[in-house]
């Protein structure tokens, strides 16, 4: 360890110098700080009477909780009127304080919480609660008495513009905060070199009455006053002026303490929290008497046995000699600093002072400041509520914001990706500060009230990719840029019916500018006359088109369709005699086999399988009258007296459970399994959306999405499905079906079917995709794959739920969006869940992202092989 000093002449120069300083203490600035007073209204700002401080509500910076007073009873004359009220959140989570000081990022800051119970809920449980500053965790508190005046401080640098406070619920009580204070640290000693500063100790040695702050110290430090056992007081309290070392108020350094026994040292042991925390020492010394010719004061100190100062400590008469850490203390279950006279010092050891700092390493960053500047301004906008919209909105991945989505990068910023604003209420013109969410590539306004134009600043944001702006009240034209970027494939754009097509002159609603012209009216009711029984015209047309289909595809309850039927002797000559079998059922058995020159399954129910006869029926149906890329195709059928068949597209590679088990020795990539789950996603999406009325699958898992010969994924056997009246709707069934496992649990109990039981059944696919595992585990572990989820994700780390067959290849950052989708799926609450239109629009996001990421990673990877040639090469050459 180095000793470090700082001394002072008493020359004019340094006397000038210090006038300029005590005279900005006793101005007391308060330009750094901010103060607030958590509970009281927000018209009820004060100066505190005994440190002059101005206080403020804490109305400005939080949201949340509810406003509350201590008891009467533990109320006092002596009590700081900070712990008089308090803020309570009983609803939440996390609930947060924001702060922006006007000196900004990159700046020393003390940043101090202070707490009281004085049972304020009348409850006399003592809460326990985490704090959090930013995004990662600060100090737990606790209570020993309902009295306990509670206080945690750290010295902190921020890398943001914003200071986020937060109090987050363990399930141990209420959180509650009395008072927050933020104080500038423009000039100090203080290191950020190894991290944040928490205050573990700091202490005014020989005092026994009184505690000093500000106005004594310009940070507003509060020094605590002790009489530290077997010693003996030393002071002077002839008035002084020097502030010196950390600028320690001349009151902190006019008192000092010396062992009882001058032949023996002054002892500080501590213990820490951890074992494993690292500490930085600050200690103050001063002459407080005035030596004799003869006396000389000096000592050593040592830290747990060891030489701590490099070099013997003589305190100046007057001036503050500072000795401290240059580097982080090892850690150690205790510790114990030893301050020894050396042998030619005629007097004990004194200490005046001394502060203890544990070191906080704070390695998570912060949401972008560009982003949550835009994020801050949307909430205060729209005035949105919702819930969690507190402290930073990316945060940790388990509190970010609801509706927003994010791209976490270890070596950069969180960046906002995606915003659903959908159905929140919205009024007025869509927010302009929505274009500086720059990294943007879904956005959802549907179902709002919002009006005005459709700005062009949208058509700005250069990675946008989804944009849904349903069901509003906008008027004027479609920008021409938005309309050009979703005709060339570059934006999926979703608009209300009356705002689709190309003409970008014409008006979005009746709003627009109506002429005063007579005869442009009449010519405009004459031409929409026309138009009407044109529509009329073309709408029967349709119609019979649509009747003559259906009759020509459907009798009665019969499988006669237009599509091919095939005899039972047909159907041995296509299966060879069924010689090759490629699946079984509860219906009966699946053979491989060609129509023509075209691989085909053929399903053949068995005899003896009755429920089978009405899932065959359902399936037949209902694929004679649906299609699309991600369902498995109909070729034709068999229905011959007690010979029923249906015949398929042949899937060549199988389903999704064969290759996620382990049983199919080709592993599927990271890139493959998100694209697999995107083609699933888009079938029900179709099946949910695209069929009127709706179709729910009903047993959806992952024996059930069958993967092409280039593993793309294609979802089968529908012979559970069930058509609601409407989308939206629900069927009420008589027997609950589905799979074990994948069941959703709220249509168990209820018997009420709707969309949002495919959901649930989907995400606990997506989780096989993620982990590997099966819904329910094996033998050994029968747990539910939901619940091995959650359990890991508790553990902080979502690598440990990677299939280990591919976790070494894996962008983290995707697979945490994937899995906050799954685990949206499988929300308790069908309410909670979302539909499948988000959800694939989420896997995409996903899948985009990781794709841009790799192709990130191939870049630098040539360029590090470019590297690598170049200096293969580089050196003296033949001349």
């Amino acid at each position: 360890m180095k000793l470090f000093t700082c001394c002072l002449s008493l020359s004019v120069l340094c006397l000038t110098l210090l006038a300029v300083e005590v005279d900005a203490q006793e101005q007391g600035d308060q330009s750094g700080f901010i103060s607030i007073d958590c509970g009281i209204p927000g018209n009820s700002n004060y100066t505190d009477k005994v440190t002059g401080i101005n206080y403020v509500s804490d109305s400005e910076f939080t949201d949340a909780g509810e406003s509350k007073t201590i008891l009467p009873i533990h109320r006092s004359s002596s009590l700081d009127q900070q712990f008089l009220t308090l803020r309570s959140f009983p609803q939440g989570t996390r609930n947060c304080y924001t702060l922006k000081p006007a000196q900004g990022p990159g700046n020393r800051y003390l940043i101090r919480a202070q707490f009281m119970y004085g049972n304020y809920d009348s409850k006399g449980v003592l809460p326990k609660f985490d704090l959090y500053l930013g995004v990662e965790k600060w100090d737990t508190i606790s209570f020993n008495k309902t009295t306990s005046e509670e206080l945690s401080e750290i010295i902190h640098v921020p890398t943001s513009e914003y200071i986020h406070v937060c109090l987050v619920n363990t399930g141990l009580g209420t959180p509650f905060i009395s008072s927050l204070e933020l104080r500038y640290f423009n000039n100090s000693r203080y290191t950020a070199e190894f991290g944040s500063l928490q205050l573990f100790a700091r202490l005014d040695f020989g005092e026994t009455f009184g505690n000093y702050r500000f106005k004594d110290d310009i940070y507003d430090r509060k020094w605590n006053s002790i009489k530290y056992i077997n010693s003996t007081l030393v002071y002077n309290f002839e008035t002084w002026t020097y502030i010196g070392g950390n600028k320690v108020p001349y009151k902190v350094m006019t008192t000092a303490i010396a062992p009882d026994n001058s032949s023996n040292p002054l002892k500080l042991p501590w213990t820490p929290a951890n074992a494993s925390d690292q500490f930085l020492i600050y200690m103050y010394f001063s002459e407080v008497q005035t030596l004799q010719p003869n006396q000389t004061r000096e000592f050593d100190i040592y830290l747990d046995g060891k030489p701590w100062s490099r070099r013997p400590v003589t305190p100046y008469n007057r001036s503050t000699v500072t000795v401290y850490s240059d580097a982080l203390e090892k850690p150690a279950a205790s510790h114990e600093l030893v301050i020894q006279k050396t042998k030619r010092s005629t007097l004990p050891p004194i200490l005046n002072a001394f502060e203890l700092f544990t070191v906080k390493k704070f390695l998570q960053f912060q949401t972008d400041d560009q982003d949550t500047a835009s994020m801050m301004d949307i909430k205060s906008v729209y005035k949105v509520q919702k819930g969690n919209w507190q402290g930073d909105p990316c945060a940790t991945r388990a509190y970010a914001w609801n509706g927003i989505g994010c791209i976490y990068n270890v070596s950069d910023k969180p960046r906002i990706t995606s915003l659903n604003l959908s159905a929140s209420g919205l009024n007025g013109k869509i927010a302009p500060s929505i274009s500086n969410l720059t990294m943007l590539r879904s956005l959802d306004l549907s179902d709002n009230n919002l009006s005005g134009d459709i700005p062009d600043f949208l058509s700005q944001l250069t990675l946008l990719r989804i944009l849904n702006l349903k069901g509003n009240n906008f008027t004027g034209s479609v920008p021409s840029s938005l309309l050009s970027k979703s005709k060339s494939g570059l934006l999926l754009l979703s608009l209300d019916s009356s705002q689709e097509g190309g003409d970008t002159n014409r008006c979005l609603s009746s709003s627009c500018k109506k002429s005063t012209n007579k005869s442009t009216i009449l010519i405009a009711v004459s031409i929409a006359s026309v138009l009407v029984l044109i529509l009329i015209a073309v709408i029967i047309i349709l119609w019979m088109r649509s009747y003559k289909m259906r009759q020509a595809y459907i009798k009665d309850d019969s499988l006669e369709t237009k599509k091919r039927q095939f005899t039972y002797s047909e159907i041995i000559s296509i299966t060879n005699n069924f010689e090759k079998i490629v699946g079984k059922g509860g219906f009966g058995t699946v053979y491989h086999g060609y129509v023509d020159d075209t691989q085909v399954a053929v399903k053949m129910l068995s005899a003896t399988s009755v429920q089978g006869y009405k899932e065959f029926q359902t399936e037949a149906k209902l694929l004679m009258s649906i299609h699309h890329k991600n369902l498995t195709t109909l070729v034709g059928y068999c229905n011959e007296e007690n010979k029923l068949g249906i015949i398929y597209e042949y899937i060549a590679n199988g389903d999704l459970e064969g290759h996620l088990s382990g049983r199919n020795p080709y592993v599927l990539s990271w890139e493959q399994r998100i694209l697999i789950a995107i083609d699933a996603a888009e079938g029900f999406e179709y099946l949910h959306h695209g069929c009127k009325p709706p179709i729910i699958h009903r047993d959806v898992k992952s024996t059930n999405i069958l993967l092409t010969e280039n593993f793309r994924g294609k979802l089968a056997d529908f012979g559970l499905s069930r058509v609601i009246p409407f989308e939206g709707g629900s069927h009420v069934t008589t027997v609950v079906a589905g799979t074990p496992g994948y069941l959703d649990p709220e249509y168990y109990r209820s018997n009420r079917l709707t969309e949002k039981s495919d959901v649930y059944s989907f995400g606990i696919v997506l989780m096989e995709i993620i982990t590997g595992r099966p819904a329910i585990g094996t033998s050994n572990d029968r747990g539910h794959i939901v619940e091995w989820v959650k359990s890991r994700l508790e553990e902080g780390d979502v690598e440990i739920i990677v299939d280990s067959r591919i976790r070494e290849n894996v962008d983290m950052n995707s697979v945490w969006r994937t899995v906050e989708i799954a685990l949206a799926c499988v929300s308790t609450a069908s309410d909670d869940r979302p539909t499948m239109d988000f959800v694939v629009s989420q896997l995409k996001e996903s899948l985009s992202n990781d794709l841009c990421r790799s192709e990130t990673r191939k870049k630098e990877l040539v360029g590090v092989q470019s590297l690598n040639l170049e200096s293969e090469v580089s050196g003296p050459q033949p001349r």
